[in-house]
């Protein structure tokens, strides 16, 4: 049957004219399908990705990369300029965070935020500057502290009161004033999943404002400490500007009764911009965000009589997120046949036993088509964890076949392992097809795991027809490596049609085109 009104489409897919087509606000910058039909991705093509790297593999555009930190960066530069201020952009290394990354992103102009000693240590790894580095955690623990402190961190973010003593004892001890934010609980609701809304009242972030002006009190009374400005974050994932609105309003107005006891250089307000998973989404532009921005802090200012101070913003997803795919290959497709008005029978059995037995009957049903990948919620568990939506597309050909609605499943044993719930493809797809799947860059590698034991994908830069490994990925051999009890791992060299190693009487380590 075909996949026409399908019923069993969510209410916001639209079923394509053309199941090839990429939306441009979904897929990378330079992603494009060739004169045969393959995706290109920064000018190399999806089979030579597939062939070089194995699958699934992150594929990241470099260039789309360092094109939206620098927008982002610009739009804030030009629009708090036009207000009389200025503007830090931190890129927020939870997205997503390499060495490379790192590097692309200060090179563009932006500080970099941070919220444990591993992303600590990537960024001082890649050669950042320190001082343009700033410092989240709820629990930031007493060695990474220290360490933030010691190796001249730019600014801490101070998330509860209990951190004010330990940051300035650790300041006190390296014998320099620790720039410091405190973060608040604005209250401020944002339209997202109730995961990752982290402005609410009853959540781990930040203290509540009421309790802000006593803290800064103890924050000023530290000869170890600066105290440089107020902090929030309302959530991730937002595509509306009212909850940044009010944030920034409830902001300022305290900003404005601390300027009495002291300076308040800067206002940092956060991220959590959307971007579009899907052709649904529809993501406000940066340009649209900075002048909201802009505007609303102008006119609260001026309504408080206060200057305007300096304000930073912690974008990640939003440069990070829509520049990257993530490859697999179809393992194996599955025609699921769904009862659409199922009545549940019990059916009379035997008095001696007195057990009933349940059979359905269905007056209608249609066709689900499942389509397995080589991989799965351990590359990405945001489908999982927030019953997010992704946009899926065969990319080593073009077809002419009817759209099917489908469901991309990944290969570990949960039934809750779903890549993409629902999309359409041609319904000609097929084992040994490469799918793309859009929009991977944040907070998919970096919350990746080895469920199942599977080792997590390579992530390749990909720029000017050139591909090179960025993060390798994880063999068996990497993964047998941490296990005590086994003495002795040897692996044959990995095939590149299927990166599995089998055991050997010799040890080689893959070289970069593998993993």
């Amino acid at each position: 049957m075909t996949s026409a009104g399908n019923p069993l489409a969510p209410e916001w897919l639209v079923e394509p004219a053309d199941p090839n087509a990429l939306d441009p606000k979904v897929w990378p910058a330079n992603a494009t399908r060739d004169g045969d039909g393959e995706l290109r991705f920064g000018g190399v093509t999806a089979g030579d990705l597939a062939a070089r790297f194995g699958t699934p593999v992150f594929v990241m555009d470099e260039q789309d990369v360092r094109d939206r930190a620098a927008a982002v960066k610009a739009a804030f530069d030009r629009e708090f300029a036009r207000v009389g201020s200025s503007a830090k952009v931190y890129y927020a290394g939870k997205a997503f965070l390499s060495a490379e990354v790192a590097r692309w992103v200060t090179e563009a102009g932006l500080y970099i935020d941070v919220c444990s000693g591993g992303e600590l240590a990537v960024a001082l790894a890649a050669g950042i500057d320190p001082a343009r580095l700033g410092f989240h955690g709820n629990n930031k623990s007493f060695a990474e502290i220290d360490r933030a402190v010691s190796t001249g961190v730019g600014v801490i973010v101070i998330d509860s009161v209990i951190e004010i003593e330990r940051v300035a004892d650790a300041a006190a001890r390296h014998g320099h004033a620790q720039r410091v934010r405190l973060r608040l609980n604005s209250g401020v609701h944002a339209h997202t999943h109730e995961y990752l809304a982290t402005a609410r009242e009853d959540q781990k972030f930040g203290i509540p404002i009421a309790d802000a002006p006593a803290a800064v009190d103890a924050i000023r009374s530290h000869a170890s400490l600066e105290f440089i400005g107020l902090h929030s974050h309302i959530g991730s994932q937002i595509f509306e500007s009212e909850g940044f609105e009010e944030s920034a309003r409830r902001l300022l107005a305290l900003h404005a009764r601390l300027l009495e006891r002291g300076p308040v250089p800067e206002l940092n307000l956060g991220g959590g911009f959307g971007i579009a998973y899907t052709s649904a989404d529809v993501a406000l532009p940066i340009e649209t965000i900075a002048s909201r921005f802009a505007d609303i802090v102008a006119a609260e200012c001026a309504k408080l009589g206060i200057a305007l101070p300096v304000l930073a913003f912690e974008p990640g997803r939003l440069i990070v997120g829509p520049t990257t795919v993530t490859l697999y290959e179809v393992g194996t497709i599955k025609d699921v046949e769904v009862s659409l008005d199922e009545r549940v029978e019990l059916v009379e059995t035997s008095p001696a036993i007195n057990v009933g037995e349940v059979s359905t009957s269905s007056t209608s049903s249609a066709m689900r088509k499942y389509v397995s990948v080589d991989g799965g919620m351990s590359d990405n568990a945001r489908p999982a964890l927030y019953e997010a939506d992704y946009s899926a597309r065969i990319a080593s050909r073009a077809s002419t076949a009817a759209p099917a609605l489908v469901r991309v499943a990944g290969k570990h044993c949960e039934s809750g392992d779903i890549v993409v719930r629902a999309d359409y493809l041609p319904s000609d797809v097929e084992p040994g097809d490469l799918l793309a799947v859009a929009a991977t860059g944040a907070y998919c590698w970096s919350l990746a795991s080895n469920y199942n034991y599977l080792g997590r994908p390579p992530v390749v830069a990909v720029r000017d027809g050139q591909a090179r490994v960025i993060v390798r990925g994880e063999t068996e051999e990497d993964l047998l490596s941490r296990d005590m009890g086994v003495k002795r791992i040897e692996l044959v060299e990995i095939s590149p049609t299927n990166h599995a190693g089998e055991v050997s009487t010799r040890s080689t380590r893959p070289s970069e085109d593998t993993r």
